[in-house]
């Protein structure tokens, strides 16, 4: 028995120190730092040490750094060591915040106003708000914060005529049923999801029917849609609304971010790409609503926050059945309404593709005989490679090469042969009907390149209709061969390319009018091989069986050509679900090809309500709607806290929480707890409705005073985070070059739709971008509904549009009418002479640009 004790007690006494290497030690020698390239997180992962060696580095004081470790704990170590440094879990460095961190405990309710939160603080500093500001400034600052665009000259006018004492919360109410205010705020929260209208990576191709969701994002804005609502659709919108195209296509947030469009069959590369898809989902979904860093636990268990690696995959699982793709998105009604008319259409196709294949397979005892005869009537097929043709020799001063169906590979070169000597075509004149431009370099597809030698530069036309290439000879020339090819470098590289000329015409002239015909692709083989299958059939079927085989191709092409015409229905880049082919598996260290156990879908540890698992083998959104829902719910202290601090945010320019997207520990902390607390509760309080909300901000007399600088104020706060004035704001780029098109008089009003390009887009493997050299009504659309974010090269064009407005003005009234458009008051009389000088000395549209070039227009006061 006291043999059984002291055993026990030895044990007790060394049972700390693996904790001591977690507390002392973890901090430099980790999976992730791995100082002397040691790492202390597992038995495994240390055994680069010997343990004696490591206890000797302890004993001599060494480790750690700045004198060792305390002698109580030297000798926990070296009886561990003596023991066998036995090792019962992995070790993790210790989250710096706990469950008991401040943004994951319940809302509290403290109270109060907004400014009375406000001057507690101001007042603790020995600070107080500024004066109000002046209606003129007011209007333009709310104007511009609820819809992101200026005020009217005529609308300023009115407002500061107004002699009701509420004319401010009437102007608020106006600005909040603007269609503009959804137009404003909803771009904001786009930012905030990672919104984008192209995959990213290095195709980058653009996504045509993204546009649906930016549409539902700003519409449930402007209905003021409540925010838990707007949560849970866009996780689980086609699940909660099932057959509402309105409410489906909220689920574009879960596919709004990048994605590799790039094929791979390599195994690891695959697993890559579907862990980062699922990364991209986690880690806009828990900044976006939690304002939680989650991703950060992908490799191994969050080193500030109390985030579990477990806690990561359970949210990827949540998302395993989410892919890429658009999706119809139509009401039942549509949708049967479609089917009732492609329903027998697509029967008739069936029916005929039956008879079809029964032919071909009635033809197989006989099809080789067939392929015989029809390659002894017929030349070979054209090759990708070296194609050419010859005819007997005949003088040309013009030789056209024609192809009715296009060059969909291109030609890397194009040779001209007399019936003997050299290459021809080098010394010719080339004519195209069309040439691509890539990369926005025009020479990178040039004709130049059908001659020049090099087998690895093509010339490509322009689009995949008729195309056609004439060579020009200095004098009538005895011709007898065109030699061609697609991509003869792959040729050389032994590898093939399917995108070859099969269909194509060559004619000769001698004056460039009138053109005979000497060679064709008739006679040839098809270069396709369900082409030449066909041939095969027609040629092993007796004239009756042949007839009835074109008959049923003649159905099966009326079929496909009716189906064709009828439209789609609408689509949206919305994602589709399926059940998941296998689970998601925890990663070892977020390596895709070390697996760990598979782990089922459930909510963050981390917080405490209404908590929840789904089994592997649920059906697909059972544990997406259960998430949306626990998101959503009321007692989630994270979510109504991110939101409003958003709002915060973006109405003076910096949250409460400065870190919108972190509330973490490695964010920032409140700078006024309480009033963020207050905020939520008022939050909840008009059942998560965001317009209300906006509505007590800008009534506060924090919002409404003057943003005059106070050198006093400054010495003790000088980013006005305390807000004893209103901080001036940049316009971003937005609403700047929103501002600038409403000022000029051009901006489009078309709400909705398909977004504008302000870039010419063409399609290779890779997209490609280059920016347009004319720009109208189109282009002159709100920024929100741009497709690329790259909306503004330079503003001269806008001053330019200005220039024209004010053109239209009596000269006398054009500076006072310039004033009013771009700063919405009239100039000062040291202004107006300036204005005059530089107008004189540098014209009407230099005076436009400056105007758009100043602080007072580029800022919010």
């Amino acid at each position: 028995m006291r043999f059984l004790l002291l055993f026990a007690l030895a044990a007790i006494a060394y049972a700390d120190a693996p904790q001591i290497l977690a507390r002392r030690c973890l901090s430099c020698h980790n999976d992730s730092t791995r100082l002397g390239n040691l790492s202390l997180t597992s038995r495994s992962a240390a055994a680069t040490v010997l343990p004696a060696k490591l206890l000797a580095r302890v004993e001599r004081g060494e480790m750690p750094p700045g004198g060792g470790l305390p002698a109580g704990e030297r000798a926990t170590i070296k009886q561990w060591v003596e023991a066998g440094a036995p090792w019962e879990t992995t070790l993790t460095v210790r989250p710096r915040a706990t469950s008991s961190f401040w943004s994951l405990q319940p809302l509290t309710n403290p109270g109060g106003t907004i400014d009375s939160h406000l001057l507690t603080a101001l007042r603790a500093k020995g600070l107080a708000f500024s004066t109000p500001t002046d209606r003129r400034t007011l209007i333009r600052r709310a104007t511009f914060d609820l819809t992101g665009l200026p005020p009217t000259p005529a609308e300023i006018e009115t407002f500061l005529n107004d002699p009701a004492p509420n004319a401010y919360e009437q102007l608020i109410d106006r600005l909040l049923a603007s269609p503009a205010y959804g137009e404003r705020w909803g771009r904001h929260w786009l930012d905030v999801i990672r919104y984008g209208e192209s995959h990213g990576y290095e195709q980058n191709h653009v996504r045509p029917n993204a546009w649906r969701f930016r549409d539902y994002v700003i519409r449930a804005f402007n209905q003021d849609l409540p925010f838990n609502r707007f949560m849970m659709e866009q996780v689980a919108g086609d699940l909660l609304a099932p057959g509402d195209p309105n409410v489906e296509v909220a689920t574009g947030f879960l596919v709004a971010g990048p994605h590799d469009t790039v094929g791979n069959s390599n195994l690891a590369a695959m697993r890559q790409q579907r862990a980062d898809d699922l990364d991209d989902i986690v880690n806009a979904t828990a900044s976006a609503f939690l304002g939680l860093t989650v991703n950060c636990a992908r490799c191994h268990d969050h080193k500030f926050d109390p985030i579990q690696q477990l806690d990561y995959y359970r949210l990827a699982a949540i998302f395993n059945g989410v892919t890429h793709a658009d999706r119809p998105v139509a009401t039942p009604e549509a949708r049967a309404a479609r089917q009732a008319l492609t329903a027998p259409l697509e029967q008739q196709s069936k029916t005929a593709k039956d008879r079809l294949a029964a032919f071909t397979e009635s033809t197989k005892p006989n099809r080789s005989s067939a392929e015989a005869a029809l390659r002894a009537r017929h030349r070979p097929p054209v090759s990708p490679f070296s194609a050419e043709e010859s005819w007997p020799p005949a003088p040309a001063r013009y030789v056209r090469f024609t192809a009715p169906q296009g060059f969909p590979g291109g030609l890397d070169e194009l040779e001209l042969f007399p019936p003997a000597g050299q290459n021809l075509a080098p010394s010719a004149r080339i004519t195209v009907s069309s040439t691509r431009i890539a990369d926005g370099n025009p020479d990178a597809y040039h004709p130049r390149h059908l001659n020049d030698g090099a087998f690895d530069k093509r010339w490509f036309a322009e689009g995949a209709g008729p195309a056609f290439i004439t060579l020009e000879l200095s004098a009538p020339t005895l011709t007898q061969k065109l030699a061609w090819s697609t991509d003869r470098a792959r040729a050389f590289q032994g590898r093939f390319q399917q995108n070859t000329v099969s269909n194509y015409q060559i004619e000769l002239s001698l004056d460039g009018q009138s053109w005979t015909p000497v060679a064709s692709h008739q006679n040839r083989l098809p270069h396709r091989q369900p082409d030449l299958d066909r041939l095969i059939t027609l040629e092993a079927l007796n004239p009756a069986d042949r007839a009835s085989f074109e008959s049923a191709e003649a159905q099966l092409q009326a079929a496909e050509t009716q189906l064709k015409q009828i439209p789609p229905l609408p689509m949206a880049y919305a994602g589709v679900f399926k059940q998941p082919a296998e689970p998601v598996y925890l990663l070892k260290g977020g390596s895709v090809m070390q697996r760990g156990d598979p782990v089922a879908p459930a909510s963050l540890s981390t917080l405490s309500h209404a908590n929840f698992t789904v089994p592997l083998d649920a059906p697909e959104g059972a544990a997406r709607i259960q998430f949306a829902r626990w998101m959503a719910d009321d007692r989630n202290p994270l979510t109504p806290r991110v939101i409003v601090n958003r709002l915060w945010h973006y109405h003076f320019g910096h949250g409460l929480v400065a870190t919108p997207s972190d509330f973490g520990y490695n964010g920032e902390r409140p700078s006024h707890p309480e009033l963020l607390d207050h905020l939520a509760q008022r939050l909840l309080a008009h059942g998560w409705r965001l317009k209300p909300l906006h509505k007590e901000i800008l009534l506060s007399a924090a919002y409404q005073q003057s943003s005059a600088f106070n050198p006093a104020a400054v010495s003790v706060d000088a980013g006005s985070r305390l807000l004893w004035r209103f901080p001036p704001q940049r316009l971003q780029a937005e609403s700047l070059r929103d501002a600038m098109l409403h000022a000029a008089g051009v901006l489009n009003p078309e709400r909705g739709g398909p977004s504008f390009r302000l870039y010419k887009y063409t399609v290779d493997n890779v997209a490609t971008y280059f920016p347009l050299d004319r720009f109208g009504p189109e282009t002159y659309r709100r920024s929100v509904y741009a497709e690329s974010a790259r909306s503004i090269s330079n503003e001269l064009y806008m001053a330019q549009a200005l220039e024209r407005r004010l053109a239209s003005t009596p000269p006398s009234e054009r500076i006072q009418q310039a004033f009013l458009l771009t700063y919405g008051r009239p100039p000062e009389p040291g202004e107006l002479t300036q204005s005059q000088q530089l107008i004189a000395k540098h014209g009407l549209v230099h005076f436009a640009r400056a105007l758009f070039n100043t602080n007072e227009f580029l800022y919010v006061h």
